[in-house]
């Protein structure tokens, strides 16, 4: 399946939105189920950040963001599928590059601002052909002590 182009993410709800279960109290034509869909706080695109991790060694690959449909598509395909901000559209992690990224599990934070999809990477995560996306990319930092 090639990269799909699509409409712009929904918007995100309003501030004070119910928290109802019914679905389109809350954001209409989202096609999540009601309690995940409630739960999740879109930025003023619709969007929310997805950090993607290496389900066995806990490795963190990339951060993507993924709108309702996105999420939906990674939660009942089995592969990733984030929103492109720059293109805005729609792509499947892989489908060009190879670089599949399988899922084994995807959380909400307790915010419900931030998702981590667990997967099984394989090759490149980056776009620029490295294992993760901050692979030689440290910053200089004053460490705090152990604790």
């Amino acid at each position: 399946m090639s990269e799909q182009p699509a409409p712009s993410p929904a918007p995100a709800p309003t501030a004070g939105a119910p928290s109802s279960d019914a679905r389109e109290s809350l954001l209409p034509g989202s096609p999540l189920p009601a309690g995940i869909a409630s739960a999740l706080k879109r930025d003023g695109a619709g969007l929310v950040a997805a950090i993607v991790q290496q389900f066995d060694t806990n490795e963190v690959l990339m951060l993507g963001w993924m709108d309702d449909e996105a999420l939906n598509r990674t939660m009942t395909t089995g592969r990733v599928t984030f929103y492109s901000r720059s293109r805005q559209e729609y792509w499947r992690k892989g489908d060009t590059s190879g670089h599949v990224q399988w899922v084994k599990s995807v959380a909400l934070d307790c915010d419900g601002d931030a998702l981590l999809v667990r997967v099984d990477q394989v090759g490149a995560a980056c776009h620029t052909g490295t294992r993760t996306c901050f692979d030689g990319r440290a910053v200089d930092v004053v460490a705090g002590p152990a604790s």
